[in-house]
């Protein structure tokens, strides 16, 4: 039986596939945390758990992503997280804007300033790689959450955008994106508001692979996840390392630090292990190291 529990407490074992069920698991007898993590051979699943509020960002569901990205680059026999969400049509909302009125009317300040980080740099900074398995729309800070992953797997028939210009918020965290999706479409996307079909996305290389159904994206993530697993643990971090490099420094000071990040990986036992089974003909057997 597919097991899940809040952030706060990551199951491990012999569990089903986390994609088994078309929605994280809720048992009403108890209060559930919004932010539920599984582990299972080397794979974190992590599942924004509000279908009753469109999966939408509240405080605690923020502080609880915060928690998960912590534990998972903490825990060395991760090797690859995949995010998701319950289903109800949205991956997520964003911003929970309920909340947000609610404690800017009783407390006077901006729901900013109740997470620990509301921008999710936590989780863009994660050394281990992040797949977005997207089983709904998703708009503002859902697209935030996409943006910090490294693949993504789209739902058919969803829409996506920034939506904050049509509220009065921000979306500072969305400069990114330009590295994922041409100028004009970018500033098409924060300029208007306006929620783009994902094939549209698709077309400019935004996602990885579209599926039918919420199950078929899950699915599509534990394949990509389960590959991943597979490879060499340093080479697999030094590769995601070297590619958010140079999106951040730009190609010469990117491949600079991509040689600096691979000076572990050539000096490894792994990367005796691996030319060795290779001549051996038999599978690798990675120990991190």
């Amino acid at each position: 039986m597919n097991q899940t529990f809040p952030a706060t407490v990551m199951s491990r074992g012999n569990l089903s596939p986390p994609f088994a069920s078309s929605r994280c698991q809720r048992d009403e007898a108890v209060i559930m945390s919004p932010i539920e993590v599984t582990i299972e051979d080397g794979i974190a699943t992590v599942c924004i758990n509000r279908p009753e509020r469109k999966n939408a960002l509240s405080v605690a569901a923020t502080n609880g992503l915060t928690d998960a990205w912590e534990k998972i680059e903490s825990d060395d026999s991760i090797r690859v997280a995949i995010l998701t969400s319950s289903d109800c049509g949205v991956f997520s909302a964003g911003l929970d804007l309920k909340e947000a009125t609610q404690i800017a009317r009783d407390e006077g300040v901006d729901i900013l300033s109740k997470m620990r980080d509301p921008f999710h740099e936590t989780m863009r900074a994660c050394k281990k790689p992040i797949i977005a398995a997207m089983t709904g729309s998703l708009m503002a800070g859902g697209m935030m959450l996409t943006l910090n992953c490294d693949l993504r797997v789209g739902l058919k028939g969803t829409k996506v955008g920034i939506t904050e210009v049509k509220i009065g918020r921000g979306s500072p965290w969305a400069a990114p994106a330009l590295s994922m999706l041409p100028q004009p479409i970018l500033m098409e996307i924060v300029l208007t508001g306006d929620l783009m079909p994902i094939e549209r996305l698709h077309d400019y290389g935004f996602t990885n692979y579209l599926e039918d159904t919420p199950d078929d994206v899950r699915a599509r993530a534990y394949a990509l996840a389960k590959r991943i697993a597979g490879m060499a643990p340093l080479s697999v971090v030094a590769a995601k390392g070297s590619v958010r490099a140079t999106m951040d420094l730009g190609c010469a000071d990117g491949l600079e630090e991509g040689k600096r990040l691979h000076e572990v990986v050539y000096a490894s036992n792994d990367a005796i292990e691996g030319p060795k089974a290779f001549a051996e003909k038999r599978d690798p057997v990675w120990t991190g190291t």
